[in-house]
């Protein structure tokens, strides 16, 4: 057990039996009140925020996490069969920790996993990714008065806003956050 005076940003506590992953710790010391150390933190499972006032002596549970690379290696239904590119060991990683950006994984990427205790409890893709364009239609000539934007396949089969230029075959550097085209690879 630490004192809420060891918290700081980043650290995640087991608060109210759930794991929750500190944004903002701030020390406030109003007036003639007593001090106090004022928490915003995220549930890591729901993705809830929550705010706490802590007592300076107060006794908090800071949890140990390991994060590590591991390779992703396959699909296996709602769950991610990754690899430690250290021990060959695999987990078995549940779909809904990538969120969203799960759809922009090929076979062979490296990925962010956090472990507590034996439990996967955090996971993300890399920020950009390059994937091929499988499928878009040819761009018609004069089609450029504005800044438009066609629709493309990837290889993963995630389709993508694109701009007139990109062309089927081509690399592409994609914002797995947002789904969004960054820039052609040559």
């Amino acid at each position: 057990m630490a004192k809420a005076s060891d918290v700081k940003s980043g650290n995640i506590l087991r608060f109210n039996g759930e794991l929750v992953q500190v944004e903002e710790f701030l020390h406030r010391t109003p007036g003639n009140l007593r001090a106090f150390y004022q928490a915003k933190m995220r549930n890591i499972k729901t993705g809830k925020l929550v705010e706490y006032r802590f007592r300076t002596d107060e006794e908090v549970t800071i949890c140990r996490v390991e994060t590590n690379d591991y390779q992703y290696l396959y699909d296996d239904g709602d769950y991610l069969v990754v690899m430690d590119t250290n021990s060959y060991e695999q987990f078995n990683i549940p779909r809904a920790l990538f969120g969203e950006s799960v759809k922009f994984l090929k076979e062979g990427m490296n990925v962010i996993i956090a472990f507590e205790s034996e439990e996967p409890i955090m996971a993300q893709t890399p920020s950009h990714v390059e994937l091929e364009i499988t499928y878009t239609e040819p761009a018609v000539k004069g089609d450029t008065s504005t800044n438009a934007l066609k629709y493309a396949t990837l290889e993963t089969g995630v389709e993508i806003k694109v701009p007139l230029f990109v062309n089927q075959g081509d690399k592409v550097k994609i914002d797995t956050r947002y789904g969004e085209y960054i820039e052609r690879v040559k």
